[in-house]
């Protein structure tokens, strides 16, 4: 799978752009503050149908306009794919797959799958258990379209267990049948996320593994660990036990909703004895196993979009990343750095095929 083309208007600093792309490495060379990444964020709205880095879609339409607008081609299993994203201020986000709209933006999860790798991954390690939560989900929802619309129905009635809740306390009343209600959905649902957040850390745990190794040298060694209380009893019992706690409180307190993942280094907290290049070689490290795990599901490569990785990184790291990432194994790729002489002197000295954008105040050439 490829994206072979890409036009935007209003979108982030862009009026108007558009682009044809090489089916392997591209790379965005300029300053910062120029729109690098904004053409990454881009790609990954098409595939993901939000922005990597701004939650609300009107963030992205660019200042003193009302509207954005996304269009590109994609080359997906031999056939052409046209999508189409559409957000105005105030109203309903338009997503189109081949001019014909989606009854649901979850539909389109998973059909053009990305990886994004860039500096505000970095939240993953020092910030708290809801964004790595999100990056579970993030990975496996976009290969299992079942988990994704169970994660929509769990949390839809997780909102409504904790509106009955603060009615409880409110009215002085409380009548557990009508709890028992969302507890079903929370325990059908739950349980079923649960499990493939287990197996999914199971099988990734050693291709990532494997990455931290190439990229660091192997010199020290890494894990993941899954959180979870359904480790140690069933929702079902999560839910009874802490049923006092919760009406107390006026909101659910057990679920996996309070899952975590654990990284370590040298089988300590990564956050707490990792250097800051440590941290991020985990990161790409991570993010690589992700890349590997959906291509191995999916049967095709997704997209690797790497925003400004080689900052903090020396000179041979930066040289052992791109020739992973150059390998058979990964598909087209879209790059973005500040120096556009390092970037052009390793890929011409791996001989491979890319193609150059120099981004600039006056647009991208």
């Amino acid at each position: 799978m490829h994206l072979t083309h890409i036009s935007l208007i209003n979108f982030k600093n862009y009026d108007q752009l558009e682009l044809n792309f090489s089916n392997k490495i591209n790379c965005f060379v300029g300053d910062n503050g120029t729109g690098k990444t904004n053409l990454l964020d881009a790609i990954y709205y098409l595939s993901l149908t939000k922005s990597y880095f701004n939650s609300l879609d009107s963030q992205n339409i660019r200042h003193g306009e009302d509207q954005f607008l996304i269009q590109a081609e994609f080359l997906r299993e031999g056939l052409d794919e046209k999508i189409l994203c559409g957000v105005q201020r105030n109203k309903r986000k338009i997503f189109k797959r081949n001019k014909k709209d989606y009854t649901k933006l979850s539909e389109h999860v998973g059909l053009l799958p990305v990886v994004m790798i860039s500096p505000a991954d970095s939240s993953l390690i020092i910030e708290g258990s809801d964004e790595r939560r999100k990056f579970l989900n993030a990975v496996i929802s976009q290969y299992n379209g079942e988990y994704l619309e169970s994660m929509i129905r769990y949390n839809r009635a997780l909102g409504q267990r904790n509106v009955l809740l603060k009615n409880f306390h409110r009215s002085g009343s409380y009548q557990p049948d009508q709890l028992e209600v969302w507890d079903e959905q929370l325990i059908r649902h739950g349980d079923y996320i649960h499990r493939q957040r287990v197996e999914f850390i199971r099988d990734l745990l050693p291709i990532f593994q494997e990455y931290y190794e190439s990229v660091s040298g192997g010199r020290e060694q890494v894990g993941l660990i899954y959180k979870s209380q359904l480790l140690e009893k069933d929702l079902r019992t999560l839910l009874k036990d802490h049923e006092q706690k919760d009406r107390i409180l006026q909101y659910t307190t057990a679920g996996i909703h309070k899952d975590d993942l654990g990284m370590t280094l040298s089988d300590y907290p990564i956050k707490r004895i990792g250097s800051q290049g440590q941290q991020k070689t985990f990161l790409v490290a991570l993010k690589l196993a992700k890349f590997d795990f959906i291509r191995m599901v999916n049967g095709f490569h997704p997209i690797l979009l790497l925003d400004d990785i080689f900052d903090k990184f020396d000179a041979n790291r930066v040289k052992q990343i791109i020739k992973l990432v150059a390998d058979h194994k990964f598909g087209q790729i879209f790059i973005t750095d500040t120096n556009p002489e390092r970037i052009k002197n390793i890929l011409n000295e791996l001989t491979i095929d890319y193609k150059l954008f120099h981004v600039g105040m006056n647009g991208v050439n």
